[in-house]
């Protein structure tokens, strides 16, 4: 066996064992460099808007029209939904199936809640922590489960790249 072989299969079980031990952190990695923090990301430090674990985690599709998971769902431990950083609320209604509140947090960042009733109109100032609605049913996340999704400039990123960072790949040495 080659060394370039023999390093390609320690790598493998690598990677295999962080799956088994860290099934979330090798599960929210994306490749795409476009889910990667900007510079105006890291002006903004969001806060959970539900306690609780990422129940599904953010996958990035291949182009704009791909299957993927744009953003994350957690299951949440309180029906209160707050407000994950400063912004102002943009947009309340049901799209297709579910409540959603959509808030603009200025240089480009917006955030999706969903499934999620208010009352605030759009236009109504929010700061980061504030309630602004109560968890519902509706869309494709579990009951009981909030989805969480996070746009800059319009496309979308991972909520995880602010709430925190997405966990980084270790890799093991080899031998």
């Amino acid at each position: 066996m080659s060394a370039r072989t023999h390093a390609r299969r320690t790598a493998a079980i690598a990677i295999a064992l962080l799956a088994l031990t860290a099934p979330s952190a090798v599960a929210t990695w994306a490749p795409d460099v476009s889910a990667a923090a900007s510079d105006a990301d890291a002006a903004h430090s969001w806060t959970w808007p539900v306690l609780g674990r990422v129940v599904e985690p953010y996958r990035q599709p291949a182009h704009d029209y791909a299957a993927g998971h744009r953003g994350i769902d957690i299951e949440a431990g309180t029906d209160t939904v707050v407000a994950p950083d400063d912004g102002v609320i943009l947009f309340v209604g049901v799209v297709v199936d579910r409540p959603v509140v959509t808030i603009d947090h200025g240089d480009g960042l917006v955030s999706t809640l969903e499934p999620v009733t208010t009352s605030l109109p759009p236009g109504t100032g929010v700061g980061a922590g504030e309630v602004v609605g109560t968890l519902a049913d509706g869309g494709h996340a579990a009951r009981g489960a909030l989805h969480l999704g996070a746009r800059r400039d319009g496309a979308y990123i991972n909520p995880l790249l602010l709430l925190g960072g997405v966990p980084r790949a270790v890799l093991l040495p080899c031998c």
